[in-house]
């Protein structure tokens, strides 16, 4: 198990401010968050390569805050790989094992099973400059996974990689994962890397952890108007709660919409784009929330298609491109809106 507790560290652009975190043995943690949250130089601190202004860092129980690198026995792998260019494949992978004096015979049963299990048997001869990219980063992992690290961290390790190869990729890294049971913290901007490797997410902003969960729940239901908004929950509005028999009335600059939220006061109140239901005439259902408005806008994002609609305030309803035509919906027309009290997130 990892733990931080209290990390603080400020190099001026980028720092943390009193940061704390535990993943726990065989978890994989995705890190998400804007440029210059802090992501990366938390992971650099955990790994021993910037020792922290306050707090501590904790391996399986031991104080590591003050530890070499070397000793942490924590691996680590960057976005652009930092293979040993004078190195072939099987050098680079070995390189670490070399400095333990372990036998060659030892060598070949550490790396072995690994070098197949990440497809680069056929590539052990080769240097890094005439390796794709998606090669060069299994040789990395490789090279960090053959230490046995008793935590292994991702530094955007696939986004410069091509989309073919990021999926590719992707699911290289979860059957990794499953087999190895290394505990893994990764940092990335997708959020499909998010839900398919992460078993839990943290959101960070401004050098700070603002959320911490599994990525379903941390999507559904951010305990913040940051978070909402970063993780994609376009209708974020303020409003004022009463709630009444278990049902809240939150007013939105008149709008009033239901949620089965408890708060009473100032709140933010938002709904997934997703979770709205788009029809021409009003639809029968349990649903208490259902607005007549005007579409001010269509976006077309390919697969889906986002239109924009005045119901007293914009909101915003995702649907298919194949919805969009079979109701033939354009700009001025009038449509409703319907979702649900539960749909209603409220913090």
């Amino acid at each position: 198990m990892i733990r931080v507790e209290n990390i603080s560290k400020n190099l001026g652009e980028f720092f943390l401010k009193d940061v704390s975190l535990e993943v726990a043995d065989g978890e994989y943690l995705m890190i998400l968050g804007p440029t210059g949250a802090g992501k990366t130089i938390l992971l650099e601190t955990i790994a021993g390569i910037y020792p922290p202004d306050t707090g501590k860092v904790y391996l399986n129980g031991r104080d590591i805050t003050r530890l070499p690198p070397r000793k942490r026995n924590i691996g680590m792998v960057y976005q652009d790989y930092m293979l040993f260019p004078h190195l072939t494949v099987e050098q680079n992978v070995k390189y670490g094992l070399s400095s333990r004096k372990f036998t060659k015979k030892e060598m070949f049963q550490k790396t072995n099973e690994l070098i197949k299990l990440l497809g680069i048997s056929h590539l052990l001869h080769r240097y890094p400059g005439s390796l794709s990219g998606g090669e060069q980063q299994r040789t990395a992992i490789a090279r960090a996974l053959v230490m046995e690290p008793e935590v292994l961290l991702f530094d955007e390790p696939l986004s410069a990689l091509d989309s073919e190869t990021r999926a590719k990729l992707r699911e290289e890294l979860r059957r990794i994962h499953s087999f190895t049971r290394t505990t893994m913290i990764h940092v990335t901007h997708s959020f499909d890397e998010a839900f398919l490797l992460g078993s839990q997410m943290a959101v960070m902003n401004q050098g700070e952890i603002v959320q911490v969960g599994e990525p379903g729940e941390v999507f559904r239901k951010p305990n913040c108007k940051f978070t909402a908004e970063f993780l994609g929950m376009t209708n974020v509005f303020r409003g004022e709660s009463v709630v009444d028999n278990g049902i809240a009335s939150i007013n939105i600059s008149g709008l009033r919409i239901a949620s089965v939220t408890t708060r009473n006061g100032q709140v933010y109140a938002s709904v997934r784009p997703e979770d709205i239901l788009v029809s021409l005439r009003p639809i029968e259902s349990s649903a208490r929330n259902s607005f007549q408005g005007k579409i001010q806008g269509i976006s077309d994002e390919g697969s889906i298609v986002r239109i924009t609609v005045d119901i007293g305030v914009p909101f915003v309803a995702a649907l298919t491109r194949r919805s969009l035509l079979d109701m033939g919906l354009k700009q001025g027309m009038k449509v409703f809106l319907t979702f649900k009290t539960i749909d209603v997130h409220v913090f």
